[in-house]
C-alpha cells in the first residue's frame, strides 16, 4: 500500500427528488476524482430528504442491487476511484436498514455495513425505519483498508476500536446530523462534542477519521455541514463549513504505523479487564 492517499468528500444538500439527489451526488464524485481523489465518501442517506426527521415517510428501501447501488457502483467504475457510497435505505425481505456500501474502482462491491447503533430521538426516528446491523465491515483496498460507521454510531468507542481490530486504516462516518429547531443545546455544543469524540476515536487506536455531513435545512433540522478529515494523533487536517463543496485531502497512511510504535495504544491492551463491556449486551 502506499503511504499517502488523497480522500474526497462530498457535502451536499439534498431535494426531494432521489433520483435528483443521485445525480447530484454521482457529480460530486466525478467532481473529486478530477481533484485527485482516489477515495470518495459521501453523506449518510445522500438519495433522499432525512425522512426520519417524522415517524412515518412514504420513502421506500431498495433492494441491493437497486437503482442506487448501481449507479454507485458505475460511478465508482467510471471514475477510477473506490467510492464509500454513503448509505442507502435497504431493503432484505422484511428487515430495513441503513446501509453503507464500498466499491473499488472497478465497480465491485468491497463491503457492506449495516449501522448497528440506531438512534432514536426527537427528529432522529430511525427505529421506526431501520432493523440494527450484526456486525461491521472492513473493506480491504490497494490504497488502505477502510473501516464504514454511520453518523450515531460517531458516539461509540467500541464500534471504531472493533474496526480497528479488523485491520482499518481510516475509518469514514457518513453522517446526517445538526440542529433541531426548539431543542436547546443544554449539553454543551453539540458540534464541538460530536468532532471532539471521533477525534478521539482516531487517536485511541492510530487510525485517521474521515466524516461527511449534509447540509441545508430539512423540516426542523438544519444540517451543520463541518465534514472533516484528522489525522491517527487527532490533528484537524481539514474542516469543511456549513455550505455545500466538494473537497480533497492528503492523509498519510503511515502515520498510524508510527504512532502506534511510539505510543503502544494497541499492544499495552489488557483484553481480560474489558469483559464488563459485553456484559448485559
Amino acid at each position: 500500500m502506499e503511504s499517502r492517499v488523497r480522500v474526497g468528500l462530498v457535502q451536499m444538500s439534498m431535494a426531494e427528488s432521489p433520483d435528483a439527489n443521485l445525480a447530484k451526488a454521482l457529480e460530486g464524485v466525478e467532481r473529486a476524482a478530477k481533484m485527485g481523489a482516489e477515495i470518495v465518501c459521501l453523506p449518510e442517506l445522500f438519495a433522499w430528504r432525512y425522512f426520519p426527521r417524522t415517524k412515518s415517510s412514504d420513502e421506500s428501501p431498495q433492494k441491493i442491487p437497486g437503482p442506487v447501488s448501481r449507479g454507485l457502483a458505475e460511478s465508482a467504475r467510471d471514475n477510477r476511484v473506490v467510492l464509500v457510497g454513503g448509505s442507502t435505505y435497504e431493503a432484505d425481505g422484511a428487515k430495513r436498514y441503513n446501509t453503507s456500501l464500498v466499491f473499488d474502482e472497478k465497480g465491485k462491491l468491497l463491503s457492506r455495513y449495516r449501522k448497528v447503533h440506531v438512534p432514536q430521538d426527537e427528529h432522529y426516528y430511525e427505529q421506526d425505519y431501520f432493523d440494527a446491523g450484526r456486525g461491521y465491515a472492513v473493506a480491504k483496498t490497494r490504497h488502505a483498508n477502510l473501516g464504514t460507521l454511520i453518523c450515531f454510531d460517531q458516539w461509540y468507542p467500541e464500534a471504531a476500536r472493533v474496526n480497528r481490530l479488523m485491520g482499518a486504516d481510516i475509518l469514514f462516518y457518513p453522517t446526517a446530523i445538526g440542529w433541531v429547531k426548539g431543542i436547546e443545546q443544554v449539553e454543551g455544543d453539540w458540534k464541538q462534542a460530536w468532532e471532539a469524540v471521533q477525534v478521539g476515536h482516531a487517536i485511541a487506536n492510530s487510525v485517521a477519521v474521515c466524516t461527511v455531513n449534509r447540509v441545508g435545512t430539512e423540516g426542523g433540522t438544519t444540517f451543520w455541514g463541518g465534514s472533516f478529515v484528522c489525522d491517527q494523533f487527532g490533528k484537524v487536517l481539514f474542516r469543511a463549513g456549513g455550505e455545500a463543496g466538494v473537497y480533497a485531502v492528503d492523509v498519510d497512511t503511515g502515520l498510524g504505523k508510527a504512532v502506534e510504535e511510539g505510543w503502544g495504544f494497541m499492544r499495552n491492551r489488557k483484553r481480560r479487564t474489558y469483559a464488563a463491556i459485553t456484559k448485559g449486551a
